[in-house]
């Protein structure tokens, strides 16, 4: 990508309809905003920014596993009225790079200083901030705010791993933390990758509670499965390896973490359960919604549940 390209990245500027403008033009205007933006010379992310005509502040959503950006279209599609709304591919996932493992480490913390380059080079205004990260989202941005208070106004978190509690997490998970047990875990993964791309979502949910992901979701979760000769699920096991050291560190660190938490979880999150979100707001004081009938992906199953808590956040 050129600096050219660069630098009209950082700047791009799809102004969504406002309140009373028709909804085909501000879903037009969130698809439009999807482009890339360089980071270094081993990294590019895919990323959207859509941008209100008088924003009041600024969201940035970060996706877990097995999502890419397109999770969050219809949410900044309606925040954008309000808000600049941007997100991005994590790399491993989506349209975002994907170096070798032994070039990028995938670990929780060098997501985090993606997250880092991501926000200076896009001009984000941390104090007017709120980052919400689900999934392998979260991590990072709690391990950036350690050393970096300021980074937003208010982190939203939820449905992740902060702590080293495998008897919290699902078995697969379990099994990703080290061998011998991790390898094969991986190589089932991407053998199974269709039964995990259509049904990830939906289990732990009675019959009555499943969902069906909106098609552009679905297809482009399935479309970037794989490229550049590394799986999503590669990715993830890449940061499974360092998983277990980066969440001592942020345990045994917990003081130093300033910035506003808020947690949030889904009642019947199997993949991670809701006393792991409640023994690490326990942890760090801070409020915990456990929400009724919701899995591990609430902005999926319930995105107008997610929208209040992002206004809320700026009250």
């Amino acid at each position: 990508m050129s600096k050219d390209q660069t630098a009209n990245a950082a700047s791009v500027a799809a102004t969504p309809a406002s309140h009373s403008s028709e909804a085909f033009a501000s879903t037009q205007a969130a698809h439009d905003a999807v482009d890339f933006i360089e980071i270094d010379e081993d990294l590019t992310l895919r990323r959207m920014a859509v941008r209100a005509r008088a924003p009041k502040g600024t969201v940035l959503f970060l996706h877990g596993f097995p999502e890419t950006l397109t999770v969050w279209k219809n949410i900044a599609t309606t925040l954008a009225r309000d808000y600049d709304v941007h997100a991005f591919d994590w790399p491993g996932y989506g349209q975002s790079s994907r170096p070798a493992s032994e070039r990028f480490s995938y670990a929780p913390m060098a997501y985090a200083q993606v997250l880092k380059a991501y926000i200076e080079r896009a001009g984000i205004d941390r104090s007017t901030l709120v980052i919400y990260a689900t999934d392998i989202g979260a991590l990072p941005v709690l391990l950036l705010a350690l050393d970096e208070p300021s980074i937003a106004r208010q982190i939203i978190v939820g449905d992740f791993a902060p702590f080293d509690r495998p008897h919290y997490m699902w078995e697969n998970l379990q099994n990703l933390k080290g061998e011998p047990t991790a390898s094969p875990t991986r190589a089932y993964m991407n053998k199974t990758s269709d039964e995990i791309l259509q049904n990830v979502h939906r289990r732990g949910l009675s019959p009555a509670e499943q969902f069906d992901l909106p098609a552009d979701v679905q297809q482009d979760m399935t479309r970037s499965w794989s490229l550049d000769g590394m799986t999503s699920a590669d990715a993830f096991a890449h940061y499974y390896a360092n998983f277990t050291g980066d969440q001592h560190y942020l345990e045994a660190n917990l003081s130093r973490l300033k910035t506003p938490v808020k947690v949030i979880w889904g009642e019947k999150d199997i993949y991670i359960t809701r006393e792991m979100g409640i023994e690490f707001a326990g942890k760090i004081g801070a409020k915990v919604d456990i929400l009724s009938g919701i899995g591990h992906f609430p902005h999926l199953q319930n995105s107008k549940q997610t929208v209040e808590d992002i206004s809320a956040s700026f009250r």
